[in-house]
């Protein structure tokens, strides 16, 4: 969302004042596409459009609504080649990144919340465990305009977000990275040819300046995948908003791998390359830093060297590379700078490190693999974001959670052990919104019945899961009595009878012994 990303002026558009972004594609570094930027008055007048059509779309019923999103998920199932080919373009990515991620989870997610929404969205009874002389009711209703900030790194996985505030009766503004905006201009078409009510859906293009449009603007709520400093700023501008306007933030992680020495260290290796380098490392929940013990660590790490330095890397557009381009060059800078700090502070580079410079000139880093690594380099500390395996000995189980817990991150983390009662201990003493034991990303790409979520500076509130879905709804309590008494005993006036009845409730409830004998069948 950053306003400083590729967003450049051409002479043109400063006479039209009117600004652009004009943005490149990272396999090649040529310019793809300029597409007007949003400005507040716009972003305004989206909003009210959206609060109009919100009154009809909200009044329909869950099914019906489902319905019309289902015709979106169709889209996506029939136009899946011609969406591969606009994600690349504009992200990089391999064709089978794009595909699982991109395409696969947006169809898979989309089927299984429109299966479940009426459920998930139905008024249900509330028993309650005292007065049982009342009906206790829990309902949902829409909150209303849901704005929606989505990343470059993955910018049509996201749409889950989209999908549940429609389901929940929401009308919905998108506002893309302004990294991807042909994602951005694709995702509007797809939703428009879908059939949805005008204005139920909207996507409003811009940079940072757009985004902090939104915010300040009248939504009911605002979901945001991105930075810390981002998030930070959205918290505040929220804050600082006549109503309160509820928020989800989701702002990355540092995920650590513990590898235990009784771990199945060939899966372990695997899914730590794969973990690592997805994406080219471009990920939220990428393996990030691995700990290793001692006695395992230099067979691990010949194992993951060995994989890594078989990879393929580059644009051929086919089935069979494994690492894509790094999505704009702002990126490139960071992961070449964790780097070298990495190396001039003592690490070992066994794979790797640099720029390819065969890939000129579009935006390739090459897979890396660093070991002799600790938490005084960046790389260890701060989010890389790129395809970076930093690998770290440990002396026992003590020192790698130690470690693990020792970031403002809290996102994914993963345990490796082939004794379950162990890998569940250490499991449960990690600092994260979901650990995996012996598994990798599995939560990040299809666990929609799991909710997705992080602890500490890695953000709060969740998404995928029926809380995710009734995040986008008011929850409201009604409370019904059966009409067993005139008059409740705690009415006024107080008198010393009701006192004494509320009194001998308690001991007959909560009291042990002769005291709870005494108060049931009277007596001294």
């Amino acid at each position: 969302m950053s306003a400083t990303a590729i967003s450049k002026l051409s002479e043109l558009e400063k006479k039209d004042e009117r600004r652009y972004i004009e943005n490149t594609c990272p396999m090649t570094g040529e310019v793809i596409g300029r597409i007007p930027i949003c400005t507040e008055e716009e972003v305004d007048q989206a909003v009210s459009n959206a609060r109009l059509a919100q009154k009809a779309w909200g009044a329909l019923s869950v099914a019906e609504r489902v319905r019309y999103v289902l015709r979106v998920r169709d889209l996506f199932v029939e136009r899946r080649e011609h969406i591969l080919d606009t994600i690349r373009q504009d992200t990089g990515k391999t064709r089978a990144d794009a595909l699982l991620a991109d395409v696969f989870t947006v169809i898979d997610g989309t089927t299984y919340f429109c299966k479940q929404a009426q459920k998930m969205l139905s008024p249900h009874k509330n028993p309650l465990h005292l007065f049982k002389n009342k009906k206790s009711t829990i309902m949902y209703e829409p909150l209303g305009v849901v704005g929606v900030i989505t990343p470059w790194n993955f910018p049509t996985a996201f749409l889950s977000d989209v999908v549940l505030a429609l389901l929940a009766g929401n009308s919905v503004l998108l506002k893309p990275s302004e990294v991807t905006p042909l994602i951005g201009e694709m995702t509007a078409k797809i939703f428009a040819d879908s059939g949805l009510p005008q204005n139920v859906f909207q996507v409003l293009q811009g940079d940072g300046s757009t985004g902090a449009a939104l915010v300040r603007s009248d939504v009911d709520k605002i979901v945001f995948t991105g930075s810390v400093r981002t998030g930070r700023a959205i918290y505040k501008e929220l804050a600082q908003k006549e109503r309160f306007t509820p928020v989800a933030l989701e702002l990355g992680g540092k995920d650590p791998f513990v590898i235990l020495e009784d771990a199945d260290l060939e899966r372990a290796a695997d899914a730590t390359v794969w973990g690592g380098l997805v994406n080219s490392g471009q990920m939220c929940a990428s393996v990030e830093r691995v700990y290793v013990i001692e006695s395992i660590a230099e067979e691990f790490t010949n194992m993951v060297v060995e994989r890594v330095k078989k990879l393929r890397q580059g644009p051929q557009d086919g089935p069979d590379v494994d690492i894509g381009a790094i999505i704009f060059p702002r990126q490139m800078d960071v992961i070449d700078d964790h780097v070298k700090d990495a190396i001039d502070k003592g690490a070992k580079l066994l794979a790797g490190g640099g720029r390819n410079q065969e890939l000129a000139p579009g935006y390739y880093y090459k897979p890396t693999v660093l070991s002799n690594v600790n938490h005084s380099m960046k790389v260890m500390t701060e989010e890389t974001f790129g395809p970076i395996i930093p690998i770290m000995v440990v002396k026992n189980e003590e020192e790698a959670i130690k470690l693990a817990n020792d970031s403002i991150y809290g996102l994914t983390a993963g345990v490796w052990s082939q004794n379950p009662e162990r890998a569940e201990r250490v499991a449960k003493r990690i600092e994260a919104g979901t650990v995996a034991i012996n598994d990798c990303g599995a939560n990040a790409f299809g666990f929609c019945e799991a909710p997705w979520f992080g602890v500490k500076e890695s953000g709060f509130g969740a998404v995928h899961s029926k809380e995710g879905v009734r995040n986008f709804s008011k929850v409201k309590h009604i409370v019904k009595d059966r009409g067993w008494m005139r008059k409740e005993l705690h009415w006024f006036p107080n008198n010393a009878k009701n006192y004494n009845m509320l009194s001998r409730l308690v001991d007959i409830l909560f009291s042990k012994g002769e005291k709870r004998l005494k108060a049931l069948f009277g007596g001294e």
